[in-house]
């Protein structure tokens, strides 16, 4: 017999009935890998003895999921009694559905039940979680087993499935179901749970124990979640409000709802009341206008309740928004709100959690790469993760589909056991899922890499250092303590490429891509071209890692001085921008790529370190260059022996990359036109295409290039 704290299990350790614990004490209590062990908390229940990994030994814990956790009936850091159980298998077992799974009275479906709990240790009344297909899980309620006492599942115990009485119930949210906000939730367990476990510990220090917490960050970063987390595993009476559910047509009707929320709260105590969209009932008083009297009489009640002559007792509220910067500043102040807690964009380590979490149940295949998919799904959160996961379980259902006879009255599950999800039906469905923080801006990336573009060999290799080697080997420059440009400014002729090379940078480094043209943050309305500009940057650093592609910057940030009508607008415009880019506020994570052909034109504040570290001009590409980029450009093109690209390269002196795609593209034109005109009427469309491109075509094209040049030019002069 031994006593141990209890910890979090592991996110795959959800629903197994695993206990994870030091080898040395499994070695002292007699269990093997495997072996079951018997649980006492205020209630006994039993799991498998499991070692725990390297970095959690020596430290006298037992990693238990949520519903073992439920089923001992202790909570996190409260200690357990462990001992050795010499169970048998089970004949018998009757279940009674806790959650709906789409699980029937079915014979077969007790079978398919019995197939997925095959294995797992448990007691009359402890609750059990199958996982179904996908995601799905139904969680059941163990009524009766034979023998008594704790048995386990093997393949020859006869399962039956009552059918539920009353109403189904959601599925618990644990600790283990959120994925990348470990820090988050630790600061939200010691604000919430050690005033309602202990509150002699702040009695005896003197000190009022902290009563709110106002989470804030972007949609689907797992807000709500966290405080449906919360509720379960507190022993707290735990109320959820939304906004806009406490406004009432009646005058006074609203204050009175919020008024006998507070109350039945504190009847309960300790509890907790989750006021979700807490934007929507206490928005800043100052942005009222006279009409809105009852926003303005509900922020004064919520803030009375929160804090007026009245003390609340035992009671937590805890605040969620996606918008922070709208609510009263009254409510964000020690005594309301003493802790702000930002729930952000999940790192890499955060969505392979996540990705691990939504992907528990599924049947993956072998190809499958999590750690690939965690790192090329930059600014995606919590809700974009799952549903990917979804989408790839979609494509891959897709494939079945055709072979299922729909006449059936439901899908056999021998069909669905023969699924599997590979990588390729993950890489088809983030086509489909784009990250919510800049779904408005969000760019689908060309596929163009780095061999699309010919020459500028130098400027290539310095885009890598610039932006691919910061995200790749962090680690370096941190140990180097240097810090990755924050702007590259291309300039040069048009048609040398500057475009090109932002598509390629964006395809290669793997990174959020937002592509900006100036004029379409210009407004007419005063202020709302700054504005617009404090957005990008705002959605950029939301969803760092990214990339901010500016495309003729002259247009946004002219020199400033120059006389024109909207001078004013324009110079507001410029300082904006100019402190978005090297101001108080720290640009981190974001590299701002800027295109012009008009270098002379952008304002030389931008042009300085620090703005624009780096300046690159593009020249018109030498011979080998064009040479280059005519084998790009007529790469598996049907070219005829006579065509000597060399030749082509020496005689389009002083032209640039556009022009050469101009040429190619115009010679496979001249081909197409000659084989239709000169195909025979009676020949048959199936037939193979004999269709060549010669040098003949080429130089056609080349000399209409240099047609149109001279017509230019003549324009020019005149």
């Amino acid at each position: 017999m031994k006593q141990l704290k209890v910890r979090e299990a592991l996110p795959k350790d959800v629903g197994r009935a695993i206990a994870r614990m030091d080898p040395e004490d499994m070695k002292s209590l007699g269990l093997e890998v495997g072996q079951i062990a018997e649980i006492k908390g205020e209630r006994i229940t039993a799991a498998k003895a499991m070692p725990c990994y390297a970095e959690d030994r020596g430290k006298k814990i037992i990693q238990i999921d949520g519903i073992t956790r439920e089923n001992a009936k202790v909570g996190l850091d409260e200690k357990v009694t462990i001992h050795k159980n010499s169970s048998k298998p089970a004949r018998k077992i009757t279940l009674v559905p806790l959650t709906g799974g789409g699980v029937h009275q079915k014979d077969k479906d007790a079978k398919y039940i019995g197939s997925l709990l095959e294995g797992l240790p448990l007691i009359s009344g402890d609750k059990v979680r199958a996982r179904l297909f996908g995601a799905k899980t139904c969680d059941f309620m163990v009524e009766k087993t034979i023998p008594d006492g704790v048995v386990w599942i093997s393949s020859t115990t006869q399962i039956r499935v009552k059918s539920k009485e009353g109403k189904i119930e959601k599925a618990k949210v644990s600790y283990e179901d959120i994925g990348g906000l470990g820090t988050q939730v630790q600061r939200i367990r010691e604000m919430i749970e050690l005033p309602l476990k202990y509150p002699e510990v702040f009695d005896r220090l003197g000190i009022e124990a902290p009563k709110g917490v106002f989470m804030y960050g972007p949609p689907g970063t797992g807000k709500t979640l966290t405080a449906r987390a919360v509720a379960n595993e507190t022993d707290a009476y735990f109320l959820s409000i939304s906004g806009p559910e406490i406004m009432g047509k009646f005058y006074g009707e609203s204050e009175a709802r919020l008024r006998g929320v507070f109350e039945d709260a504190q009847k309960h105590a300790p509890a907790i009341i989750f006021i979700d969209e807490i934007d929507a009932i206490a928005p800043k008083r100052e942005d009222m206008g006279s009409e809105k009297q009852v926003e303005r009489r509900v922020v004064s009640q919520l803030l009375a309740l929160m804090d007026g002559l009245e003390s609340r007792g035992h009671v937590i509220v805890i605040g969620a928004t996606n918008i922070p910067n709208t609510i009263d500043p009254a409510l964000r102040r020690p005594g309301r709100f003493d802790r702000e807690i930002l729930i952000s964009i999940p790192d890499k380590n955060g969505r392979l959690e996540i990705l691990e979490i939504h992907t528990r149940g599924m049947p993956l295949a072998e190809d499958v790469r999590l750690e690939k998919l965690a790192e090329i799904t930059h600014g995606f959160v919590g809700a974009d993760l799952e549903a990917l996961a979804r989408e790839a379980a979609m494509a891959a259902l897709r494939k079945i589909l055709p072979k299922i006879d729909f006449q059936l009255s439901d899908i056999p599950y021998d069909t669905l056991l023969k699924l599997e999800i590979t990588m390729d039906n993950f890489l088809e469905a983030l086509k489909e899922i784009e990250p919510s923080a800049i779904r408005e801006v969000f760019v689908e990336v060309p596929d163009v890499k780095w061999s699309d573009v010919g020459g500028l060999d130098e400027i290539k290799e310095e885009l890598k250092e610039a932006i691919e080697w910061p995200l790749k080997y962090s680690d370096v420059f941190k140990k180097a303590q240097a810090n990755p440009p924050k702007g590259i400014l291309l300039y040069g002729k048009p048609g040398t490429g500057k475009t090109l090379l932002a598509k390629a940078v964006a395809n290669e480094s793997g990174v959020n891509f937002i592509s900006i043209k100036g004029p379409q943050l210009i407004s007419r309305y005063v202020g709302e071209s700054e504005r617009g500009v404090r957005e990008i940057f705002r959605k950029a650093r939301h969803a760092a890692p990214t990339i901010l592609f500016f495309d003729e910057v002259d247009s946004l940030v002219p020199r400033r001085g120059s006389s024109s009508t909207d001078a004013h607008v324009t110079e507001r415009v410029i300082s904006q921008f100019l402190t978005e880019m090297d101001g108080i506020e720290e640009l981190k994570g974001v590299v701002v790529l800027a295109a012009t052909n008009r270098v002379d034109l952008v304002d030389p504040a931008l042009l300085r370190s620090g703005r624009f570290d780096l300046l690159f001009e593009l020249p018109s590409p030498d011979e080998k260059t064009r040479e280059d980029i005519f084998k790009i450009h007529t790469a598996n093109k049907p070219l005829a022996s006579d065509v000597d690209l060399a030749r082509l390269a020496r005689e389009t002196e002083g032209k640039t990359g556009s022009d050469i795609e101009f040429v190619c593209r115009k010679a496979s034109m001249f081909a197409v036109r000659e084989y239709i005109e000169h195909r025979s009427p009676k020949e048959k469309v199936t037939k193979e295409i004999k269709l060549e491109i010669s040098g003949r075509h080429l130089d056609q094209a080349l000399k209409m290039l240099q047609a149109q040049a001279g017509c230019y030019e003549r324009d020019d002069s005149n």
